[in-house]
């Protein structure tokens, strides 16, 4: 007996096939058998005079989706009825049923991103406007950097202004020293 992870069948059993035919047989006997059920149940357990094929045209399309719902089921499902609350039946939307002008709810991912560049936005307005610790911070460093830059700018001027009157003294010293700081 092989040890591997598939099961074996049994020898020398046939195998059985359904022909479409019988399944189709198979299918329309259980349409019926649910229209019967349904039938009973809206007439309050006495059965219909009319033919209740024209009582299922005249009922909703949501009927048949029901039905294929019911059909498509796996396993011990079909068999055993279960009623889970938070089970929500799959239902189709016509085209005509859809609702495009009404307002379209956004996921929490969707909705956390929108706020998020809301409130970037807000944040470089205010610091656009010098409002946030921040700019405030940036805008002193430049006013400090400013001073310096200015008395830098006085200290060359005055050495410059020294060199000069020292220059005029002493023509070659002058040019020099203008050659080198330059």
């Amino acid at each position: 007996m092989p040890r591997g992870g598939r099961k074996g069948g049994h020898k020398g059993r046939a195998r059985q096939y359904t022909s479409p035919e019988e399944i189709d047989a198979q299918l329309l006997a259980e349409k019926e058998k649910a229209r019967e059920a349904e039938l009973l149940a809206e007439n309050g357990g006495e059965l219909a005079a009319g033919d209740p094929t024209k009582e299922k045209k005249d009922s909703d399309e949501s009927d048949e989706d029901d039905e294929d719902y019911q059909q498509k089921r796996k396993g011990v499902e079909g068999l055993i009825d279960i009623e889970n609350p938070n089970r929500i039946a799959p239902t189709t939307k016509k085209v005509t049923q859809l609702d495009l002008e009404g307002p379209k709810e956004l996921s929490r991912r969707e909705r956390e991103e929108i706020e998020k560049q809301k409130a970037k936005e807000r944040y470089m307005k205010m610091h656009l406007a010098g409002k946030t610790d921040q700019a405030k911070a940036d805008l002193a460093r430049l006013a400090i950097i400013r001073k310096q830059r200015e008395d830098a700018a006085k200290k060359k001027d005055d050495d410059k202004k020294a060199k000069d009157k020292d220059g005029a003294a002493v023509p070659g010293r002058g040019m020099q020293s203008l050659s080198l700081n330059d």
